[in-house]
């Protein structure tokens, strides 16, 4: 299967060569291209550093994903990430909502993620309270 496994959910893939991290990154690239293209995700991204483990960040990663099962959502695309910058108020959640700014939301737990989830990606209203900041990609002009 060309070096790649899944494993736990999470793609894994064997680089040998500086040659297979491009062709990867290309990959990827297109993938991601081809959603922006489609323009239907809403992303959330929840941070799985150690801190953000440590605080909890794996039972919200399973609250989002029972929820999306729950509320039927086939346009969110939920994945880890590292760290977000925000140790002091993990678990950390950035969530992009087409048509909405990105946000980064602190102390998400369980409930929160839900709420997250029936408000900010199905009623597209912000969780002003869980607010933590808002990720520097919203306020840089490209070619500045």
């Amino acid at each position: 299967n060309s070096g790649q496994e899944d494993k736990g959910g999470f793609f894994m893939a064997k680089l040998k060569t500086r040659e297979d991290l491009v062709k990867l990154r290309e990959e990827l690239k297109n993938k991601e291209e081809k959603i922006q293209k489609e323009g239907k995700v809403t992303r959330i991204l929840v941070g799985m550093a150690t801190c953000g483990i440590a605080a909890g960040a794996e039972e919200t990663m399973k609250a989002f994903q029972e929820h999306i099962e729950k509320m039927g959502l086939t346009n969110v695309e939920l994945k880890p990430t590292g760290c977000i910058g925000k140790c002091s108020v993990e678990p950390t959640v950035e969530v992009q909502v087409p048509g909405l700014p990105s946000v980064i939301y602190g102390r998400v737990n369980p409930d929160t993620a839900r709420k997250i989830l029936e408000k900010h990606v199905a009623q597209k209203i912000l969780l002003n309270e869980a607010i933590q900041d808002k990720p520097a990609i919203d306020i840089i002009k490209e070619g500045v």
